[in-house]
């Protein structure tokens, strides 16, 4: 959480005001729960310092990073509610059956007031004016759609406030006054945004505005004490974002800045909503942005899949939509089955159909364009990051001759794996990707799995590659698109790799994220027909030079043979020396086993980690540690053997020599 002060002189080079990290821990993630109306010097955070994988909620003094620790997060608890008075009232706890729990907390101990299943949705999301009931979303038992339900904390009497008067998508949020504390307005997401008004004076005030903002979706974002003067922001398909400063009183309306503003808008491709029927006849939802100023008929295509996969596409500016249309591609993004916001049946239609039927609703994605006169069949490609990689390599796997090309981002192509390293932030929703994906703990589940995976169908592939990975990556192991990579290259099909050392899950670094764009458009060009730009600035030339890898130079690091009994116990604590440079460091290892795998923590004085996907065979061990050194995050692999209490190993990075380690395992 970083805090800026407006009143001081901006950094250098730059427009805004340094920025001070007030969470500044090693390998901590916060979170942000609230913000205190009665303090505004204060605000309350989640930091996941102590245990990994849960939170304990702290008070912050933004002005010095001075924190206080409210409560240690014992019992699960994912999230705390603050009600008008600033007082920590409820809890949202994950038990592990997977279930949500809203918890009050007024008494000794936590009380469970309100519940759902793993199936099933509901959150907290403000107290009432009254500060005895609570605004929750939910759709537990028969409703398929969430709906707004106020909650009598102390009786636990429900009552419906609302739900979409269309019936077609989930509650999408709500807008409150921060002054009267009244329901302002909802808001529901179909194919635009739909706001539903119950103040008079705020609908007339938006409506002002929406007639000078035409076709654009507004949020009014912040505003004074009196609510007279807001900061609002308007986008559309084709805008990017504009935010003004609106008057209420004197119905003024000042342009601030544009997001973007050298983008040329009259050179965006406007977005449509269309809708499709799948293998089993279940209507997809899907958004089409066409290649502007030219015949929507026997196009390139490009598929790009959303990630999560429970999240969803929508309306308004998307870079990759447009950056793909003006290359002269038409760009198909399909809210598949298990995507968010269409009810629990779509949502849990998903659920065991990775590679499946979740596969089938874009495959059919395609089959629409085909029909509608929209594709030219021989040129449609796929492009997606993270689930949408894995939607990548399943379509080039088990429809292989659908897709003459595919760019596969940050791509799991192990789900065993993937269930394997789920971070330990994460652990709250462990059993959750066990429900909705499979069980790897059981035969059945396992085999499902493996089979859904396609890694293990690689040989089937035979449509042109391009494979992305972060060599940090905390969810998608490098090794496993090693492996993609390398079966292709064997059987001497078309693929390119990029690897980029300093980069996770994602591109986040702009010359990163250009040089992986200048690759795929040529990629695409020469795979699809479409166009691209063949200059580049000396910066992304170079970088694009050192993340490029030569197929032929990938190797595969043994993998341990499980097939060997662990014969050894390396749980503990460990006392780890490691020669850096000749220099010794100091490490802590804290790990736990279960069988012959093991998982844990690292900490060190240049930084601290966890240690996942630990295995053991006889004296010999294997196991990662992701861990942010020096304020980067890396991927370290650590390799060796155990002799009693004495461990010695090497340790392995991108970019980092090996670094040999003794240890001695401690009390």
């Amino acid at each position: 959480v970083y805090a800026v002060n407006p009143a001081e002189t901006p950094a250098k080079n730059s427009d805004v005001p340094m920025a001070r990290n007030i969470t500044d821990a090693k390998g901590v993630r916060a979170y942000i729960f609230a913000v205190p109306e009665s303090d505004p010097d204060a605000m309350y955070v989640g930091l996941n310092e102590r245990d990994k994988a849960w939170h304990d909620v702290y008070k912050v003094k933004i002005s010095t990073g001075e924190r206080t620790l409210v409560t240690e997060n014992k019992d699960r608890l994912q999230g705390v509610i603050f009600d008008n008075t600033d007082k920590m009232r409820l809890a949202i706890r994950s038990p592990q059956t997977g279930d949500t729990e809203i918890l009050l907390l007024d008494g000794e101990k936590p009380r469970s007031i309100y519940s759902c299943n793993v199936f099933e949705e509901c959150s907290a999301i403000r107290f009432h004016k009254d500060n005895k009931r609570v605004y929750i979303e939910t759709n537990k038992g028969n409703p398929d759609l969430t709906q707004l339900v106020l909650l009598d904390v102390a009786t636990g009497k429900e009552e419906i406030v609302e739900s979409d008067p269309m019936k077609k998508v989930d509650f999408g949020g709500a807008a409150f006054s921060e002054v009267s504390d009244e329901l302002i307005a909802t808001t529901y997401n179909d194919d635009r945004v739909r706001y539903y008004f119950k103040n008079k004076d705020f609908e007339a005030d938006y409506k002002f505005v929406q007639a000078k903002l035409l076709n654009t979706d507004i949020s009014f974002n912040s505003s004074t004490k009196d609510e007279n003067l807001w900061l609002i922001s308007a986008s559309s398909d084709t805008e990017p974002g504009e935010v003004y400063l609106f008057d209420r009183k004197n119905k003024k309306l000042t342009k601030q800045y544009s997001i973007r503003e050298k983008l040329s808008r009259e050179s965006l491709a406007p977005m449509t909503a269309v809708r499709y029927k799948s293998s089993d006849g279940l209507e997809i939802p899907a958004f089409l942005t066409l290649p502007k100023g030219v015949p929507a008929k026997n196009l390139p295509v490009v598929i790009n899949p959303h990630g999560g996969p429970w999240a969803r596409s929508g309306w308004g500016y998307n870079s990759y939509a447009q950056f793909l249309a003006n290359r002269g591609y038409a760009v198909l993004q399909p809210n598949f089955r298990a995507s968010t916001g269409y009810g629990k049946k779509f949502l849990n239609a998903g659920n065991n159909e990775w590679g499946q039927k979740m596969q089938d609703d874009i495959t059919w994605g395609v089959k629409y364009l085909v029909d509608q006169g929209i594709a030219d069949p021989k040129r449609v490609g796929i492009m997606g990051g993270s689930y949408g990689g894995y939607a990548t390599l399943a379509g080039v796997t088990f429809t292989p001759d659908l897709y003459a090309a595919g760019v596969a981002i940050v791509a799991p192509s192990s789900l065993v794996t993937l269930l394997e390293t789920i971070p330990p932030y994460w652990e709250a929703g462990r059993i959750v990707f066990a429900k909705r994906m499979g069980d790897a703990k059981t035969t059945e589940g396992k085999a499902q799995l493996v089979r859904q995976s396609p890694l293990t169908s690689a040989n089937k592939i035979k449509t042109p590659l391009l494979v992305v990975q972060g060599a940090n990556d905390p969810r998608v192991n490098k090794r496993e698109s090693d492996q993609i990579v390398i079966a292709l290259r064997d059987r001497n099909y078309p693929v390119e790799y990029l690897v980029a050392p300093d980069e996770g899950h994602g591109f986040a670094r702009p010359v990163n994220n250009m040089a992986m764009i200048a690759t795929a458009e040529k990629f695409l060009a020469k795979h699809l027909g479409g166009r691209f730009q063949s200059t580049m600035t000396p910066e992304v030339a170079k970088r694009l030079a050192e993340i490029s890898v030569d197929p032929k130079t990938v190797t595969l690091v043994k993998a341990v043979d499980m097939s060997a009994a662990p014969a050894v116990n390396v749980a503990g604590k460990w006392k780890v020396t490691a020669d850096v440079g000749g220099q010794s460091v100091d490490v802590l290892l804290d790990l736990k086993q279960e069988g012959a795998g093991f998982s844990g923590t690292m900490s060190s004085e240049p930084g601290n980690g966890t240690v996942q996907n630990g295995k053991v065979s006889g004296n010999m061990f294997t196991g990662i540690i992701n861990a942010e050194i020096q304020g980067q995050q890396m991927e370290i692999r650590m390799d060796g053997k155990i002799d009693g209490g004495n461990m010695s190993g090497t340790m392995s990075g991108q970019g980092l020599p090996p670094i040999s380690f003794t240890a001695k395992k401690g009390n």
